[in-house]
């Protein structure tokens, strides 16, 4: 169980302040007239007390607050250009930063969380004693911002006054990751205190890229103290590795939500998306999908989109499902976004009006950005991740360098989107959800899309999410069981996470229940019954599938019952391609939601083979493999290996029937 505020306050060690007059000696000493100014308007002594430490540690020339205005932001802007962490562009307002051509993702080998001696964390993830870590952090943070600028952001993971939202601080010499913080969370200068007086709690998050040289890489840590929440960030610049309010705070709110707010808050990574249904009706949905998976994609078709990576959850006192986008921008994969799948993002992109940084995407001669999969015509030459870049470059081992980087990213705001619902955005409220998704990348397994039978097998589903390996962590290969796309930031052991998932969807206090469901883009012709590797459907299709979504969460569609959950009847599919201006043979239909029985069952047994290896794993997990294996051999005994649609609904009524004899 984890205890917070447990073991030695690393940072309250290094930095070594220890009472409030020691932390305004420190800012005296290090702050300007302005910033102590700025820093006399924050009450909170534990906040002052970790801010001062933080100056105290990483010992730099000087140390300033950023109060969110407008003209801060245009210095952080302007700083950012001066230092070279980013470099102007030739459209206004856009920006490029290359990371580290060593460090194009998150260092995951090089991430871990601190733990006390008798303290475990999930099989997932990477530790260190926090002795260990202790002596790591006086070694290379001690003074890592001599001859540089501190910066102290307050920052809300989510609209002031919601539920689930959490303050936090950041504090980085990186004007990189300051700007970057300033377009995607909400600043809380101005209401840092009352934000922490309801919560009780806050977030802590330091960073120094240090020189910023590849040969420091190897010392570069991501400590994440799970028990003092604070994260530590030290010799590298990759947003997913310093912008700790992201992926590291997401971690700490996990923790929160698994052990302090079971059965009544979830933090998950999903999107949150609204669709506007028959009647004008606006049903939001929020989903979970690994990297590379079509998850900002499935975000931007919504009608209303409220966020594209992560959501705060919990039950609202009218029973309904609610939540909130712990960001207010995006800090989004670009490769393959263009103007046919990604019409709203691609007009931020190419058009003026929008603030974007860029990362290691291509440069071309004349300052504008290109990536893989822009449907645009490709520039011969330019200045990428690596340098100088033409077409047809290797590497030393003879590989062909892409245009850009699999992992190069966009950062904007969400308000520059067109279909941004900002009003439920920042509504504490949250939006209700209806629809909750589960996806990974998967070839030849799971249909289009089928809808759990209850909140048991919705959970499973989530449980069950497989996909291929991306470029978002370095050096990870292969294809990867990713359980609810949560399970890298699941700070401590699996089952606990999943025990929570159990109660809160069988929650009694929740009594209108989203219908639960999994979603599969990436079925290929050759695994049903065609050759080669080009997949069945494409971009455009995501619309079809939220929309009977929409419609079956409204009781609005029938469904045919299967072992697995519910799938689409042809009819309600048929008239939805249509509004998308796509015919829909049948012949299509029975080839996406035929089911290959051998497939899904080895599905199942992987997934019970992995799980079986765990400790404390919940009984009912394995009780719903158990029961749709069974339906699924039943299903090969009358029909065969492969079992197509009308086969699957003739079972279904057949089975109907005797349970109603």
């Amino acid at each position: 169980m984890l205890e917070l505020r447990k073991g030695v306050d690393i940072l309250g060690e290094v930095g070594g302040i220890t009472t409030i007059e020691g932390a305004r000696a420190v800012f005296e000493h290090k702050m300007d007239k302005e910033s102590l100014d700025r820093i006399g308007k924050v009450r909170n002594e534990d906040a002052l007390l970790r801010i001062a430490n933080a100056i105290a540690m990483c010992e730099p020339d000087r140390a300033w607050v950023n109060t969110g205005s407008e003209a801060d932001r245009a210095t952080i802007r302007r700083w950012s250009i001066e230092k070279g962490e980013e470099a102007p562009l030739a459209m206004d307002g856009h920006t490029i930063h290359f990371d580290l051509a060593k460090e194009q993702g998150r260092i995951v080998d090089r991430t871990f969380y601190i733990v006390n001696e008798d303290e475990d964390i999930s099989v997932l993830a990477l530790k260190i004693l926090r002795s260990e870590a202790h002596e790591h952090v006086k070694r290379w943070m001690k003074g890592i911002a001599r001859g540089k600028t501190l910066m102290i952001g307050f920052f809300n993971r989510g609209p002031a006054g919601a539920p689930a939202t959490l303050p936090a601080l950041e504090i980085s010499t990186s004007t990189y990751v300051m700007h970057s913080a300033n377009i995607l969370y909400r600043n809380s200068y101005a209401t840092f205190d009352a934000e922490v007086e309801r919560t009780g709690i806050f977030l802590t998050n330091v960073h120094s890229e240090g020189l910023n040289r590849d040969e420091d890489l190897p010392n570069a840590r991501v400590f994440m103290d799970r028990s003092w929440l604070t994260t530590f960030s030290m010799l590298c610049t990759y947003a997913g590795n310093t912008l700790l309010m992201k992926k590291g705070n997401h971690r700490f709110a996990v923790d929160l939500a698994t052990y302090f707010q079971q059965g009544q808050q979830l933090s998950e990574h999903m999107f949150v998306t609204g669709l506007t249904g028959p009647g004008g009706r606006k049903t939001f949905f929020a989903g979970a999908a690994p990297s590379g998976c079509g998850k900002t994609t499935t975000a931007m078709v919504g009608t209303d989109f409220i966020g594209d990576d992560l959501t705060q959850m919990w039950i609202a006192g009218d029973g309904t499902l609610r939540a909130v986008n712990p960001e207010r921008g995006i800090f989004g994969i670009v490769a393959d976004v263009n103007r046919e799948g990604d019409p709203h993002l691609m007009k931020c992109l190419r058009e003026p009006g929008t603030e974007v940084i860029w990362s290691n995407v291509l440069v071309d001669v004349d300052g504008v950005p290109h990536w893989v999969g822009s449907g645009e015509e490709p520039p011969k030459k330019g200045f990428n991740f690596q340098g100088e870049w033409f077409e047809g470059k290797i590497d030393e081992k003879g590989r062909p360098i892409p245009l850009s980087h699999p992992n190069a990213r966009v950062t904007l705001a969400n308000s520059a989107i067109a279909n941004y619902n900002e009003a439920v955005a920042e509504d504490a409220r949250g939006a209700q959800i209806k629809v909750i998704t589960y996806s990974g990348r998967d070839s030849d397994t799971m249909p289009p899309i089928w809808v759990a039978k209850n909140p048991d097998h919705g959970v499973v589903i989530g449980a069950s999410i497989v996909s291929a390996a991306t470029a978002t962590e370095v050096g990870a290969s292969g294809v990867k069981r990713q359980p609810w796309a949560n399970a890298p930031f699941i700070p401590g052991a699996l089952a606990d996470y999943m025990h929570a998932q159990f109660e809160f969807f069988n929650s009694e206090k929740l009594t209108d229940k989203p219908i639960m469901s999994g979603l599969n883009y990436f079925l290929t012709s050759g695994a049903r019954g065609g050759e080669g590797t080009r997949l069945l459907g494409e971009k455009r299709d995501v619309k079809v599938w939220l929309g009977w979504l929409e419609r079956r969460a409204h009781g609005d569609v029938e469904a045919i019952e299967t072992p697995i959950g519910h799938i689409p009847k042809y009819e309600d599919l048929k008239p939805l391609f249509a509004e998308i201006g796509k015919d829909y043979p049948r012949e299509l239909y029975d080839r996406q939601f035929s089911f290959y029985i051998d497939n899904i069952v080895a599905r199942i047994d992987l997934q019970k083979e992995a799980y079986g290896r765990g400790t404390d794993v919940p009984p009912r997990l394995f009780e719903v493999y158990a029961e749709q294996r069974e339906g699924l051999m039943a299903l090969k005994e009358k029909y065969g290996a492969v079992v197509t649609p009308d086969r699957l609904e003739e079972a279904a009524t057949r089975d109907a029937r005797g349970a109603r004899a």
